[in-house]
Formats: structure tokens, C-alpha cells, sequence
């Protein structure tokens, strides 16, 4: 049992579909999924889908002209996890996963007052769903790009899905869902609140 684990935290699952709502997901449900697990360790937060929001390709924190993503950005701030949730288009990320990872590369100019990145402290973690194979692949970029920009990750720090190739089955039709891909989700929901949970009583030192 985490000795610390009435410390709360607070995540958001920002999901990278290429579909905006109301239609349904399989990388939403996926999140949603991840979220549920990461309650079962006291965390709660909420879920945000990408392609509902006017996103602005760009570098910086705000790209002004009704850009969504400062009201974004202050949500991620404000808690201690994040999750990207991401579909797999031609072996890749999503754009829109692309396009996050983008923007939360202006967090790299940002620093408090002791030269702290303001993600330091914050733990990510990912989901991927497919039809094809790529997971590993997938998960690789975008672990790579949250590290960059001043993420931690725990051990395990993905869940997927990957249906069998040359297949039309999306993870959201599936009658129930796998085993491995509910213990792997739990898995991650587990190892991520503990590293947040050190990471919040414990912070990295100044630069």
C-alpha cells in the first residue's frame, strides 16, 4: 500500500482523436478507461478532446486570435499528471497528438524561480489505439517528446490496443476488453501515481 497515497492528485487526459465529439473514440475511450484506474489510486481530474478546441499550430504558449490553448495549457499546469491519448495513423501519432507535443514545446522557455521547467514535477504517461501494428513505435515518440519538454514517466508507462492488421475492428467495438490491455492500464495508473505522488512530496533540484 502507498504510504502516501490520501496525498491527492489531479490528472487530465488530453485526447488526441481526429474525430471531435459527439462521435465516439477509441483513443477517448481508452483515456477514459486510464482515468478510472488512476481513481482507484486517488487521483481525479478529467478528460479533454483535442479536436473540440481551436487548437493553433505553433511554438508558443499563446498563438493569440481565439487560440484554445492557454485555457489547455493552464489545465496541464494545473495538475500532476498528464495523459496523451493517441490514435495510429500511417504508423504515427495523430497530427493533433503531433500538434500538443508542439505546443507544450514552448514549456522548455519557461522556468520558475528557481530555473525549474514548470513541468518538472508532473509525471505523463500514454495511451495508443490501432489497427496495425506500431504501438511501441508510437508510444516511443510521444514518450520521447513529453521527456523532452519536462515530463517524468513511470515504468510502464503506456496502455494499448493494437487490433489485427488489415482489419476493421476499432478497440471501441470490442464486446469487453482484453484482460492484458486492462492489467497493463492498471499497471500504468498504478506506477504513475506513485512517481507523481514522490514528485510532488519531493521536487527536482533548481538548475
Amino acid at each position: 500500500m502507498d504510504p502516501n497515497r490520501n496525498t491527492p492528485l489531479r490528472a487530465v487526459a488530453l485526447v488526441c482523436t481526429l474525430t471531435p465529439s459527439p462521435a465516439p473514440s477509441s483513443a477517448q475511450l481508452l483515456a477514459e478507461q486510464t482515468m478510472a484506474a488512476l481513481a482507484e489510486h486517488g487521483v481525479t481530474g478529467k478528460t479533454v478532446r483535442i479536436a473540440d478546441h481551436d487548437v493553433r499550430p505553433g511554438v508558443q504558449t499563446d498563438m493569440g486570435d481565439g487560440d484554445a490553448w492557454p485555457e489547455i495549457r493552464d489545465t496541464v499546469l494545473g495538475t500532476d499528471i498528464l495523459i496523451l491519448s493517441t490514435p495510429i495513423w500511417l504508423g504515427h501519432p495523430s497530427s493533433i497528438a503531433q500538434r500538443v507535443l508542439e505546443r507544450l514545446d514552448a514549456e522548455i522557455s519557461e522556468s520558475d524561480d528557481e530555473g525549474r521547467m514548470l513541468t518538472y514535477g508532473k509525471v505523463a504517461a500514454v495511451c495508443v489505439v490501432g489497427n496495425e501494428d506500431g504501438a511501441h513505435k508510437v508510444s516511443a515518440d510521444l514518450f520521447q517528446g513529453l521527456n523532452d519538454v519536462g515530463f517524468s514517466l513511470a515504468p510502464n508507462a503506456v496502455t494499448y490496443w493494437v487490433g489485427e492488421a488489415m482489419q476493421g475492428t476499432d478497440y471501441q467495438d470490442l464486446d469487453k476488453t482484453p484482460e492484458k490491455t486492462a492489467a497493463t492500464t492498471a499497471t500504468l495508473a498504478a506506477n504513475t501515481a506513485h512517481l507523481a505522488r514522490r514528485l510532488k512530496g519531493a521536487s527536482y533540484p533548481a538548475s
